[in-house]
């Protein structure tokens, strides 16, 4: 499996004339697991979710090449897509708050997603269906998998949620898993026990990961490679245990600005930006 992004742009209209948020973007994914860091903005998430061709309405799109495994994105038909996305790459977003369906159960809604992406079609009554949604929630580490598949969202905490979410991204058994700050609303002891069980599900499945995050010391200890963006650029790309060194002063930046107690520092220094980094 090969995702391939050559001279990616993505440009929204402004009424000042059109304005690029992403900007001749390369990268290539195989089955390894990427980081994507960089500030808010830098254009991190539109870029990983054009592989699935999850942009805005008003989005305009071009890129020398953007394929899937061989299937050219730009010029995918809505039925090539809808076999993609979830079947053969899973997308989970940024707090289960948001994304789940506050009405369902989360066994429903796993379900949901198991039946929806069957092998050619096949049929599933609803109790194969639950039965699955309830080993699927056993897969992500739910100790009693039956209670939470009758639950609602409101009553599961942030870490239940989004290992639900992760549930459900597994149902079809994907290729690629695109994780959008997939621990940013939970708190430090339950991002690592997410974290734990996403390197476990990627290297026992075999799957390529994605992750976007903000935080470069996870990315640098979990992750195979790290790509660095800014102002919808990468400026450095780099493999994750090298990360400390670093060249680009965009990214020396942002680890300068890392408290460390291992090396107190009375004040943290600011990021000064050049504006070539962005030209």
């Amino acid at each position: 499996m090969d995702v391939i992004i050559r001279n990616l742009r993505i440009a929204f209209p402004t009424p000042q004339g059109e304005s690029l948020a992403v900007r001749d973007v390369s990268m290539h994914i195989g089955t390894e697991k990427l980081g994507i860091v960089g500030e808010s903005g830098s254009g991190k998430s539109l870029t990983a979710r054009s592989i699935l061709r999850l942009l805005p309405h008003n989005a305009r799109i071009t890129a020398d090449e953007l394929s899937f495994d061989g299937i050219d994105i730009q010029r995918a038909s809505e039925r090539q897509m809808r076999a993609i996305r979830g079947r053969r790459a899973g997308l989970i977003m940024q707090d289960p708050k948001y994304s789940l369906n506050p009405v369902m159960t989360a066994g429903q809604q796993i379900a949901e997603a198991w039946r929806a992406h069957r092998p050619n079609g096949a049929r599933a009554s609803h109790r194969e269906a639950l039965q699955a949604a309830e080993d699927l929630l056993a897969q992500v580490q739910i100790r009693d998998p039956k209670r939470v598949a009758g639950a609602y969202p409101h009553e599961l905490s942030g870490g239940m949620g989004q290992r639900v979410m992760i549930a459900m991204m597994l149902a079809p058994d994907p290729e690629v898993l695109i994780a959008d700050e997939p621990t940013s609303a939970l708190d430090a002891t339950v991002q690592a026990e997410i974290l734990r069980l996403l390197e476990d599900l990627v290297s026992r499945r075999g799957m390529a990961l994605i992750l976007i995050s903000h935080d470069l010391p996870l990315v640098s200890h979990f992750c195979d490679r790290v790509a660095v963006m800014y102002a919808g650029r990468v400026v450095e790309e780099l493999q994750a245990g090298e990360l400390a060194r670093a060249t680009h002063p965009y990214t020396r930046g942002l680890l300068d600005c890392l408290p460390t107690l291992s090396h107190q520092k009375l004040r943290l220094p600011v990021l000064v930006r050049d504006p070539a980094w962005s030209a």
